[in-house]
């Protein structure tokens, strides 16, 4: 796969390295943003940004910082106690998040990681952290999405307690470095149906790199717990089709997938070694880019999407 910079989102893409290190050296002008250790904190988000809080909310609990639940802002569980509610808002102008944010004022400190200081999420937030350098033109997100989710992976590191086997920042940058250009096999580019799969705070990276490939190509993709895959999804593989495994891989997955004719993959597509899992989801975007090339569409401007979500004040 070529490292091609055909549409604003290739080259948004390819920037993530520089704006992950950025994010990395932010840590301290956020630090009352941001969730305290020992704090019961839930995260919030909308789509892609769901998917980061996921990852976060396995990191930070795991790490030992305290209870943490992620949700979607249109799920969150009112009524239940909260020291801190962030949320995490590309735009800073979905509806479900700023109606949560206004509602929870007042009762709950909230905090926001946002990429543009001129929305409306300034306002209801107790606290905004405003990462503009990895805001993006495309609708659909990579850059701010991942660049979230190192800014809160330093943050934890910054505490002292990252989990167990998570790398630090600064090595999932050098790895990011080589996502940028690593080449994915012709049996993986040519596919026709992917199953990505993650454990802990991976399983929403694996469904973030689903949600990627069906906005940005169309393309027919499924995400899972790893362990739950061979409970009926293992059912759709075969040959010409992927099964790629964000960080650690349950024993004898590779051989499940090979035996029923699959295509495995594990931290790096099948070129360079183990990647940092966010890493790794580099080359997904990468992967759906190319897809949606080949396939015909504009993955600047995917079918049946805006940038934000915003919804009329007579809805339902």
């Amino acid at each position: 796969m070529s490292n091609t910079a055909s549409s604003r989102t290739a080259v948004e893409i390819a920037s993530q390295p520089d704006s992950w290190s950025r994010a990395a050296e932010s840590v301290g002008l956020f630090s009352d943003v941001l969730p305290r250790r020992g704090e019961r904190v839930a995260v919030i988000g909308c789509g892609t940004s769901w998917f980061m809080a996921m990852a976060y909310a396995e990191l930070r609990e795991r790490g030992g910082h305290g209870e943490t639940d992620a949700f979607a802002a249109s799920e969150f569980p009112h009524g239940r106690t909260y020291d801190r509610v962030l949320a995490i808002s590309r735009s800073g102008t979905t509806t479900e998040v700023l109606d949560l944010l206004a509602r929870l004022k007042g009762s709950t400190p909230t905090g926001a990681i946002t990429a543009d200081a001129r929305t409306p999420v300034m306002r209801v937030a107790d606290g905004v952290a405003v990462l503009d350098f990895a805001d993006e033109q495309s609708v659909v997100q990579t850059r701010f999405a991942t660049t979230t989710l190192a800014l809160l992976r330093a943050h934890l590191e910054a505490e002292g307690a990252l989990p167990a086997g998570v790398r630090p920042i600064g090595d999932a940058v050098a790895d990011a470095r080589q996502a940028t250009t690593a080449e994915l096999s012709a049996e993986v580019c040519g596919a026709e149906q992917f199953s990505f799969l993650g454990t802990g705070w991976t399983y929403g990276l694996a469904l973030e790199a689903g949600l990627k490939m069906r906005e940005a190509a169309g393309a027919w993709t499924e995400g899972y717990p790893a362990m739950e895959y061979r409970h009926g999804p293992i059912s759709i593989t075969g040959p010409g089709r992927v099964a790629w495994v964000f960080g650690a891989v349950p024993q004898g997955l590779g051989d499940d997938v090979a035996r029923v004719g699959g295509t495995f993959v594990a931290g790096s597509g099948d070129t360079i070694g183990d990647l940092d899992p966010l890493a790794d989801l580099i080359l997904a975007q990468r992967l759906a880019v190319q897809l949606a090339e080949a396939r015909g569409y504009d993955p600047d401007r995917p079918r049946n999407l805006t940038r934000s979500v915003i919804l009329e004040d007579d809805r339902a």
